[in-house]
C-alpha cells in the first residue's frame, strides 16, 4: 500500500530540491536509453554486426518500454512512489554494468532489456511525480525543468559518452554511465520528498471527453517521436557521411544538444501562458529543419545548420506532450505518465526500425524526408484537435 505522506504541492521554488533530483535522474535515464545512438559504429564493428542490427539495441529497448509501461504502472500503483523510483535507478545502474562487461551481442541485448524494464516505469513515475510536486498553474514550468534533464542527456550525456566511448572504448563508456546512475540514485534518495500516488480523477460526465483528448495527445506524441527517431537513431551515420571524422561526431552531437536546450527553455516560458501557439511553432520549425536536412545532405555545412534547427525544436517536444497530457486529466498522473512514456517509445522503437528499413531501401539521404512527412502528420493533428491542444491552460 502507498504510505501516507504529509507533503503538499507548492510553487516551483518550493519544490526546487525534488525537481533537481528528478532532473538529474531524467538525465541518466535518457542517456542510458540513447547512448547506443552515438556508439553504433563502434558497437557494430566490435560485435561484428551491421549498423542496422546494432540499431536494434534502441528498438528493442523502446518496444519493451512501450509494451510494459502501462501494465507495470497499474501493477505497482499501490507501492510507494519514491521507493519504486529508486528501484528503477538501481536497475539502470545494473543495465549499464551488464552492457559494459557483456562479451557478445546477445548478452548486450539482455543488459539493455534490464534497462528497458526500468525505463518502462521510470518515466511513468517521473512525469506523475513532477506534476504532484507543484500546483496545477505551474505544471508546465515544472515539467519543462524536469525535461531539461532529458535535453541535458542529449546535450551532455549522449555526446560525452560518445566522445568517451571513442577515446576509451564503448564498453568503458557504459561503465562510466553506470557510475553516474549510482550517483543519481543516492541524490534522489536524499533530495526527493515522498508523495502520495492516490489521485485518480473522479468519474463524471466529462470523463469520456477527457479520455478522448488524452488519446489524441498520445497519438500525436507517437507520430512526433516516430519522426524524430527515424532520423536521430542514425544521426552519427548521417554525420559521418558528410565527411566528419568519427572523433568529431561527439562534439557535433554536443552542439546539437545544446541547441535543444533552447527549445526546452521556450517550452518553460510558453506552456503556462500560450500552450497552443508554442506547440504549433515547435512542430512547424522541426518539420522545416528535417526538410532542410534532406535538401542539404550530404553538404556538411548545410546538414549542420539544418540539424541545429531540427534539434532546437525537438528540445521542446517532451515538455509539450507531457504537459498537454497531464492537463487533459484523462487519468491519474502516473497512468498518464505511463501512456506518454509508452507512446513515445513506440515512436522511438518504430523510428529506429523504420530508419533501418529506409537505410537498406531508399538509402541514407531519404531518412530526413521520411521524418519530415511524419512530423507534418503530427502538425495536422495539432491544428485540427483544438480541444486537446487548447489556446490557454485548462
Amino acid at each position: 500500500m502507498t504510505a501516507a505522506v504529509s507533503f503538499r504541492p507548492g510553487s516551483v521554488r518550493d519544490a526546487a530540491g525534488g525537481l533537481v533530483a528528478l532532473t538529474l535522474a531524467t538525465f541518466v535515464a535518457i542517456t542510458t536509453e540513447l547512448v547506443p545512438v552515438g556508439l553504433l559504429p563502434q558497437i557494430s564493428t566490435d560485435l561484428e554486426v551491421t549498423e542496422s542490427v546494432a540499431g536494434l539495441l534502441v528498438t528493442v529497448y523502446a518496444f519493451m518500454v512501450a509494451a510494459l509501461a502501462i501494465p507495470l504502472t497499474l501493477g505497482t500503483r499501490r507501492l510507494p512512489r519514491k521507493g519504486l523510483l529508486l528501484v528503477t535507478l538501481v536497475a539502470y545502474t545494473a543495465s549499464n554494468v551488464l552492457v559494459g562487461i557483456a562479451p557478445s551481442f546477445g548478452l548486450v541485448a539482455a543488459g539493455r532489456a534490464v534497462g528497458g524494464v526500468a525505463h518502462a516505469l521510470f518515466f511513468s513515475l517521473s512525469i506523475g511525480y513532477a506534476s504532484r510536486l507543484v500546483l496545477p498553474q505551474v505544471t508546465g514550468r515544472a515539467l519543462a525543468l524536469v525535461t531539461a534533464g532529458a535535453s541535458a542527456g542529449l546535450v551532455l550525456g549522449v555526446p560525452l559518452s560518445t566522445a568517451l566511448g571513442t577515446a576509451i572504448g564503448w564498453r568503458n563508456g557504459f561503465l562510466v554511465l553506470a557510475a553516474g546512475c549510482a550517483l543519481a540514485t543516492v541524490l534522489v534518495a536524499t533530495l526527493l520528498p515522498a508523495v502520495s500516488g492516490d489521485d485518480s480523477p473522479h468519474a463524471d460526465h466529462t470523463r469520456t471527453d477527457r479520455r478522448r483528448r488524452l488519446g489524441i495527445v498520445s497519438t500525436t506524441n507517437t507520430l512526433t517521436y516516430l519522426a524524430q527517431y527515424t532520423v536521430y537513431t542514425y544521426v552519427s551515420v548521417i554525420l559521418l557521411a558528410t565527411g566528419l571524422t568519427e572523433t568529431a561526431v561527439g562534439p557535433v552531437l554536443l552542439g546539437l544538444g545544446a541547441v535543444g536546450l533552447v527549445g526546452t527553455a521556450y517550452a518553460a516560458v510558453s506552456l503556462d501562458r500560450f500552450p497552443r501557439r508554442g506547440t504549433l511553432v515547435v512542430h512547424a520549425v522541426m518539420a522545416l529543419g528535417l526538410l532542410a536536412l534532406g535538401l542539404a545532405f550530404p553538404s556538411r555545412a548545410g546538414v549542420l545548420v539544418a540539424a541545429a534547427v531540427w534539434s532546437g525544436a525537438f528540445g521542446a517536444m517532451a515538455s509539450v506532450f507531457q504537459t498537454a497530457a497531464i492537463r487533459t486529466r484523462g487519468a491519474s498522473p502516473d497512468v498518464i505518465g505511463a501512456l506518454v512514456n509508452s507512446t513515445a517509445n513506440i515512436g522511438i522503437g518504430g523510428g529506429a526500425a523504420l530508419g533501418a528499413l529506409v537505410l537498406v531501401g531508399p538509402g541514407l539521404g531519404a531518412l530526413p524526408y521520411v521524418g519530415a512527412g511524419l512530423l507534418v502528420a503530427s502538425l495536422v493533428v495539432v491544428v485540427v484537435a483544438r480541444r486537446s491542444f487548447p489556446t490557454l491552460p485548462e
